[in-house]
């Protein structure tokens, strides 16, 4: 018998196949080569017993920012992602068109994680913080960009626009119909076509049902807590309930991601969508360097809010595993399945005391914290220890962060 290159021993938990209970994973070669309640007596050169702690598969992060070195929003992919079990990260849009070469040199290429992308509908991408990218829809050319996530459909997964006001100005919804006009062009190089999904970014100022109107099965709702403007521009009215307008959205198959980010993730937005039985689909993080400080930290802080808002475990791991993978167009990731890519990721639920912020600075406290232990990627094992983090103070320079909370001076959890 072909020895294993790795034999992962621990809980596991993949809702791709409906499977949890104590088994042993096979990999060789980079990809899962077996599922068994034991391997005992198989060779292999490396053995991961993860003991009680759950094994499930790589997260899968498709709300980040990673273009680092050219965008003001950009961090290494690496440590940030590999420290919290995330395996396969998906830029949401920082690259324009112009942009795109240097995101596969630089950023796809490069990565230990796999590091994917969604193309902006603006040339501009998101270049900087305080660039309104669709104001000037000069910026914007559908067939371009349509033309170049189809022939970059290996690391290009659609694309992103944002709709808020303070990004488009007063030409309304008309960067999302042009975002759809491209996805369309991109699906219609494929044989035979497939679609190719937008992902949404909602925000105050826009309202939401004209957005929603516009949306087809498929596309993403980025931010779906956020939180932010009047009533019609939140999933929910100002006294908590869902809007109608949403419930159709989800009927028709659009998907809702929670893209939490440095402003985007509000609890009383969460808690009051979660009674209704308004779970979302997609748990993302909208990592980038204003937030991997706080409030946000990282994938693993992350779905600690969604297991203390009550969410049941299986629902927290599908919501960052096979459902995102699902939403990408890429069913091979987010599972465990023979033959799938060997991207684990390994994490206990610790019992210890937890903070945890919106980004509306308000705290929720919570007695237990999801912590990884050890994160495969591609076969190989990594361990958060071994990966540093770039500092907040290097962000800073390389970026002109802010290091203080416009609200309220010192940033809280700094505080702290």
């Amino acid at each position: 018998m072909q020895p294993f290159d790795l034999i992962v021993r621990g809980e596991v938990i993949d809702p791709s196949q409906k499977l949890r209970g104590r088994r042993e994973i096979g990999i060789r070669d980079g990809l899962i080569a077996a599922v068994e309640e034991s391997l005992e007596g198989a060779p292999c050169r490396e053995r991961l017993d993860a003991g009680d702690a759950y094994v499930t598969p790589g997260f899968v992060d498709i709300h980040a920012h990673i273009y680092a070195g050219v965008t003001s929003w950009g961090v290494r992919p690496d440590p940030p992602c590999l420290r919290s079990g995330v395996t396969t990260v998906v830029d949401a849009g920082s690259a324009g068109w112009t942009m795109l070469q240097g995101f596969r040199w630089y950023v796809h290429e490069p990565s230990r994680v796999r590091a994917l992308c969604f193309l902006h509908i603006s040339g501009l991408g998101l270049v900087n913080a305080w660039v309104d990218e669709c104001k000037d829809l000069s910026h914007v050319d559908a067939q371009t960009v349509g033309e170049h996530v189809a022939e970059n459909r290996d690391f290009v997964t659609g694309v992103k626009v944002r709709q808020g006001r303070q990004q488009v100005w007063d030409n309304g919804v008309e960067p999302l119909r042009l975002a759809i006009q491209a996805a369309e062009i991109a699906s219609s190089f494929r044989l035979p076509p497939s679609s190719f999904p937008v992902m949404c970014h909602i925000a105050a100022g826009i309202p939401l049902a004209s957005v929603l109107e516009l949306m087809r099965p498929g596309d993403i709702v980025t931010h779906c807590y956020q939180g932010k403007g009047e009533d019609g521009e939140n999933v929910t009215d100002s006294r908590g309930r869902l809007l109608p307008e949403v419930v159709d959205a989800r009927q028709k198959g659009v998907v809702m991601d929670v893209g939490h980010g440095g402003g985007s993730f509000r609890w009383e937005i969460a808690e009051a969508a979660l009674e209704q039985g308004f779970l979302p689909d997609v748990v993302s993080t909208d990592l980038h360097a204003y937030n991997m400080h706080g409030p946000l930290f990282d994938m693993a802080t992350t779905l600690t809010k969604f297991l203390a808002l009550g969410l049941p475990l299986e629902k927290v791991v599908e919501s960052a595993t096979c459902a995102p993978a699902r939403a990408i167009g890429r069913p091979e990731l987010g599972t465990l399945r023979i033959g799938s890519p060997a991207d684990l990721a390994v994490f206990s639920i610790r019992s210890e005391p937890v903070r945890l912020w919106d980004t509306h600075l308000t705290s929720r406290s919570w007695d237990r914290r999801l912590h990884v232990e050890a994160t495969v990627c591609g076969g190989r094992v990594h361990r958060p220890e071994e990966l540093e983090l770039e500092t907040e103070e290097e962000i800073t320079r390389r970026c002109r962060l802010r290091s203080e909370s416009p609200r309220t001076g010192l940033a809280p959890w700094r505080a702290e």
